[in-house]
């Protein structure tokens, strides 16, 4: 008889311990966080052609810049446009700063200008020449039309020669196709 009641104690034991090994997993699980699900940020879209440049906005109006100098000129009205590939039409962002160009322009009669067709390094030297010249010729017609006289203005096309961004990328020749306006003389 002493082997049953032996046999039934360590049964007994033996549940016992199974139950709290399950009480006790139970109560771990329990005390744990549940885990959140990770959401994957939205994806970006992709544009399927590049941006074109806008240049950056002009920093305010400074003390101490003489008025009708070519300081004042570049600093508070911007000498330059930018054209988009193999394009010499005035964007719509570059009429504003243009607009301005004539502005100041026709406040100081005295002051000539250059205006200076550029391109970016890809195609032929003779291409680009031919294109930075009708850049600096759309400008040139543009200043024009808001009244600045054509006798104060010339041109000249640098094409692929005086790029403002040494790069080989879509940003580099973006900044590299414009038309920058030159005050030569007349300026305080």
């Amino acid at each position: 008889m002493r082997r049953n009641w032996m046999s039934f104690d360590t049964q007994r034991a033996a549940r016992l311990a199974l139950v709290g090994l399950a009480a006790a997993s139970l109560a771990a699980c329990a005390s744990r966080p549940k885990p959140q699900p990770v959401t994957p940020p939205p994806a970006q879209p992709q544009p399927t052609q590049p941006t074109p440049y806008t240049p950056p906005a002009p920093p305010p109006v400074t003390s101490g810049i003489l008025p009708g100098s070519v300081q004042d000129f570049v600093v508070n009205i911007g000498d330059r446009v930018y054209f988009d590939t193999d394009e010499y039409v005035i964007r719509a962002d570059a009429q504003p700063v243009l607009a301005g160009q004539a502005q100041w322009l026709n406040r100081y009669s005295s002051v000539r200008i250059r205006i200076e067709g550029n391109a970016d390094e890809r195609g032929t030297r003779e291409y680009n020449l031919a294109l930075g010249a009708r850049r600096a010729n759309a400008v040139r017609d543009f200043l024009i039309a808001q009244g600045v006289s054509s006798a104060r203005i010339e041109t000249i096309s640098f094409g692929k020669e005086r790029p403002i961004d040494p790069g080989s990328s879509e940003e580099a020749w973006a900044k590299n196709r414009n038309g920058r306006t030159a005050i030569t003389d007349g300026a305080r």
